[in-house]
């Protein structure tokens, strides 16, 4: 198949990269220094699977049929097959999701390719799908809600815990046709690793149901992150260990050990503006436990910056921005919320982010990539995620990461 994939953040790239051990699969950016990157097989995002089939294929051990590209005509002629993978970051004007770059993609997919099948798998409004192919006038279009980790994107899709397609009633066939195809990938990787073939679970559903999915799914995330965040702000402040309480509530197998890490809030990608989204379709129907996620979020940010704030820190450190371990993504990362109210206070902070530019200014804080200054600088040491990069300076360090866990 001719495979045309918008996009090439986290989903788009490990989409493309899935497909290419059988396909031709075109990629599109806006960046040309990005396509120039991906063309020579170097990975512009961190993620170790997408990293290693890069090398492979540079040695000559894989093949992949992949090229990228910033000419959008050219990318999707005589495609067969175009996969929307384009951001939607939340706009709190519209209160919804910017789907601008989505319907930018579809509007040229239908002029160039007017026969291929679209399937759109960014993060979208419940609804939204039925009203964009009112509006274009077609029904060559599927929804697709993609549960992949940052970091670990292609693992995802090597290891998907489900496969769910949304279509119309009498598109079953093109839509199980697109789940075999993810599926093929998984086979494919299987075979070459001598693995178990994995139960992987397919389910076929309405358009508008398959968006909900994904909404629902990654609230219910964020809900229980929250749990678990108000949990330890109550021990805290009665003076009770957490994780002794953490593991006895995890001791019922009802609610097991996952998720249970507390941390200074939910962030990334996915659960910030999902959690909002899901918010704002719940305009017309009564609710409050999806109201209070959202607030809760932000009463732990303010809570976390009262602990450091009643410390009376001279200088506060802040180590890395990221919202998990082996990430190079901190958007939206709740370690920026607590920095906000750390600086209305007026307490100095330096920051230790080596992704952000050395000497340079963020979010009130100095960026230092000298981590021995850091450590000297700061009298108190916040860190969302402990690293033991940080055991020489422990006695310093204020985090709530317990289990040394995402």
């Amino acid at each position: 198949m001719r495979i045309t994939v918008a996009g090439v953040g986290y989903v788009g790239l490990s989409l493309a990269t899935l497909l290419a051990g059988r396909h031709q699969v075109t990629a599109i950016t806006t960046t040309e220094s990005k396509a120039k990157k991906l063309n020579s097989l170097v990975s512009t995002i961190r993620d170790p699977e997408i990293e290693r089939f890069f090398a492979e294929a540079k040695a000559g051990e894989r093949c992949l049929h992949i090229s990228v590209t910033t000419d959008k005509e050219t990318a999707y002629k005589d495609a067969d097959l175009v996969i929307v993978a384009t951001p939607t970051n939340y706009d709190d004007v519209t209160d919804s999701f910017d789907t601008g770059a989505v319907e930018d993609a579809i509007e040229t997919a239908l002029r160039v390719a007017p026969t291929a099948l679209i399937v759109i798998k960014s993060t979208i409004p419940v609804g939204y799908t039925e009203t964009v192919r009112e509006r274009f006038h077609t029904e060559n279009i599927l929804f697709s809600p993609e549960f992949l980790r940052e970091s670990k994107a292609l693992y995802d899709n090597l290891h998907p815990s489900r496969i769910v397609v949304g279509c119309a009633e009498n598109q079953v066939k093109e839509a199980q046709g697109f789940a075999d195809l993810l599926l093929e990938g998984c086979r494919d990787e299987e075979q070459r690793s001598g693995q178990a073939p994995q139960n992987i679970p397919v389910l076929i559903t309405r358009l508008t149901e398959a968006e909900a999915v994904k909404l629902f799914a990654n609230s219910y995330l964020a809900m229980r992150v929250s749990f678990f965040n108000e949990l330890d702000t109550y021990a805290q402040l009665k003076g009770l260990d957490t994780k002794m309480i953490v593991d006895g509530v995890c001791l019922d197998p009802r609610i097991g050990e996952h998720y249970r890490n507390p941390s200074f809030g939910y962030g990334g990608y996915c659960l910030p503006k999902d959690t909002r989204q899901l918010l704002a379709n719940y305009r017309d129907v009564p609710q409050t436990m999806i109201e209070a996620v959202v607030r809760s979020n932000g009463v732990r940010k303010n809570f976390i910056a009262e602990q450091v704030i009643a410390r009376a820190p001279r200088m506060v450190g802040v180590y890395r921005l990221t919202m998990k371990s082996a990430s190079d993504n901190f958007r939206s990362s709740a370690i920026q919320g607590v920095m906000e109210y750390i600086a209305a206070a007026k307490i100095p902070m330096i920051l230790y982010e080596p992704g952000l530019e050395d000497g340079s200014e963020y979010g009130g804080a100095v960026v230092t990539h000298d981590l021995t200054r850091f450590k000297e600088e700061a009298d108190l040491i916040l860190a969302n995620r402990y690293d033991a990069s940080l055991d020489d300076a422990a006695e310093k360090v204020y985090t709530r990461d317990l289990y040394r866990c995402d």
